[in-house]
């Protein structure tokens, strides 16, 4: 019954003189994600609102689904549109559209109607009277409550009638690509999706790097990877995917470090490696998944040794969160599943029994020093023949 969908946005609205810049940022990526389904849809802006109408041979549910993967949209409503006319025309076009959303429903309601076009004679609250008796009328099983209804009847008086009554939350933030690039650090568990997922919702593009260690990790973990960072470009748009063969550089540091060490001095180089690929995409940043205390490599101390190896600014959006949140979120945005996966990831297959838990950048940087001999050439190895995958 429905071809048009009204887009409800939330910070974008109080942009100021740039609030445009950030419309047409969300109407491109609305227009984007929906070229990956069936259908012929135009996405149009008018007077703070924008507004997709679909025709051809479109689907209601992959149209919606595509619409809660785009950042910067808050609510997503189904709108009937019809002509505008005088008041007896309205009244008839409410009924119209009661009869055909909510016919049979026992519940409360309230119109809240809005008189954009001001050569209607009636202001935004007689209208609302007028559409309520309406409606009165025709469904005895509907009554008003203007405090706490069961529907809301939204009603908009443009250059046509707009009405719905439904509102699909979409995933908020701002628009994919109004706020720079960034690097992630992305893994096979559970957190670092999140971390890009939460920072992509701020309106940053996202490259990501992982560290494939072969033969102690499988091709079912890269692929694992590959696959988690294609969820993510759901929301994202393509991914460019740093694959970085890490074996080499995992075993020397193995046998030539302190093992209580093992983790962060390894850390440390995937994060040298890292900044490389961001410089290279010109990203601002680089994002992991880090939570506080959740890891030996995540304590405070941690953190400070591992943030000392990268010039650009790392940024946690998981910092303060428990694992019960972060997996909530992953399952939320559809990684979760594919983090599970018994594939392991490099991290895991050399983990000191007792890793060092308050380290000191002097004492890592110390044992950094017995890798001079050959570290400079295999880091260099691994950037050289690292693939890329463009994951969409």
């Amino acid at each position: 019954m429905y071809n048009s969908f009204l887009i409800k946005y939330g910070e974008i609205g109080i942009k100021g003189d740039n609030r445009h810049i950030f419309e047409d940022a969300l109407a491109k990526r609305i227009k984007t994600v929906l070229g990956r389904i069936e259908g012929e849809f135009t996405v149009r802006k008018t007077r703070g609102r924008i507004y997709v109408n679909c025709g051809g041979d479109w689907n209601y549910d992959e149209t919606v689904t595509q619409l809660t993967h785009v950042f910067g949209v808050v609510g997503i409503c189904p709108v009937m549109i019809y002509k505008t006319g005088d008041m007896e025309k309205l009244k008839a076009d409410m009924v119209d559209y009661v009869s055909k959303e909510h016919a049979g429903e026992k519940a409360t309601f309230k119109v809240k109607a809005r008189r954009v076009d001001k050569t209607f004679p009636l202001t935004s609250m007689e209208v609302s009277a007028a559409l309520g008796e309406a409606i009165l009328q025709n469904f005895p099983d509907l009554k008003v409550d203007v405090h706490e209804p069961d529907i809301l009847f939204d009603v908009e008086i443009r250059e046509e009638v707009y009405i719905y009554s439904k509102i699909i939350p979409g995933p908020g933030g701002m628009p994919i690509g109004t706020a720079g690039r960034a690097m992630l650090l992305l893994s096979g568990g559970i957190d670092s999706p999140v971390a890009g997922w939460m920072v992509a919702k701020r309106g940053v593009t996202i490259d990501a790097v992982y560290f494939h260690a072969p033969p102690y990790t499988s091709e079912r973990a890269k692929q694992k990877v590959v696959d988690l960072a294609a969820q993510l470009a759901k929301y994202t748009g393509p991914i460019r995917l740093h694959v970085v063969n890490f074996t080499d550089i995992q075993l020397y540091i193995y046998d030539e470090c302190p093992h209580e060490e093992l983790t962060i001095i390894m850390r440390r180089y995937m994060m040298r490696i890292a900044e490389h690929f961001a410089r290279e995409e010109g990203d601002l940043g680089l994002v992991t998944g880090e939570s506080i205390g959740q890891v030996a490599s995540q304590t405070m101390q941690s953190l400070v040794v591992t943030d000392a190896a990268a010039s650009l600014p790392v940024y946690r959006p998981l910092i303060g969160f428990d694992k019960n949140d972060i997996v909530d979120i992953s399952r939320k945005i559809g990684t979760y599943e594919t983090s599970i996966l018994p594939y392991e990831d490099c991290c895991t297959i050399f983990v000191a029994k007792h890793p060092v838990t308050k380290p000191l950048l002097h004492i890592i940087e110390r044992s950094e020093g017995k890798l001079k001999e050959k570290i400079d050439a295999l880091v260099q190895e691994a950037i050289d023949t690292a693939e890329l995958v463009i994951a969409k």
